[in-house]
């Protein structure tokens, strides 16, 4: 696993690690199983696959490019985390549209399946293999489904990470913040002999 880069001095906080955040590592499944639905599911060269293999590679790229920002913007740390989110509701719209133009069941949020698929959710460290069954299941309708409950599971950890950045960058600034308070930290120590 990847670790957070340590910083003992200076104003740039430990960033990186995003391989450990669920959202991450849930949205990796959901572009990997993205282009397996496309092509068991679309034919050979529909536009659409490209589509949604980018839409399941935006989520993916731009949690991690956020991570990794992270250290010296909140803002755009922010701003790529929201893109994640939309491109994942651009995802889950394309699905949408394949159960509707297939005439298949789009899941309630009570649906059975929905639930069950909850409950798989709920596995510690839960990785492709977790989800296998449901993404790979010879039905269409039971793949498609049970890639909007995964994008909509990783979408609400999505909105809670947005919060807790913006919540973050309220209480501690951003990196022009952390500057002023080192330089005023480093103006104010005694002179020291070497």
């Amino acid at each position: 696993m990847e670790n957070k880069k340590q910083n003992n001095e200076g104003f740039i906080p430990q960033h990186g690690g995003y391989r450990n955040l669920i959202t991450y590592q849930k949205s990796e499944i959901i572009y990997d199983a993205t282009v397996i639905f496309t092509k068991r599911f679309f034919k050979k060269y529909d536009r659409t696959i490209d589509q949604m293999v980018q839409a399941a590679r935006s989520g993916k790229q731009n949690i991690a490019e956020a991570s990794m920002i992270s250290a010296t913007s909140k803002e755009a740390e922010i701003k790529l985390t929201s893109v994640a989110r939309a491109s994942l509701e651009e995802l889950k719209i394309d699905y949408e549209d394949y159960l509707r133009t297939n005439k298949l069941e789009l899941w309630g949020i009570d649906h059975r399946f929905t639930k069950r698929f909850r409950e798989i959710n709920k596995t510690p460290n839960a990785t492709y293999e977790t989800y296998k069954n449901a993404i790979e299941h010879a039905d269409p309708g039971i793949c498609a489904n049970s890639m909007i409950c995964l994008i909509n599971i990783v979408t609400y950890l999505l909105n809670k990470q947005i919060r807790s950045l913006e919540k973050a960058f309220i209480e501690e600034g951003g990196l022009r913040e952390r500057m002023t308070k080192a330089r005023i930290e480093k103006r104010n120590k005694p002179y020291e002999k070497n």
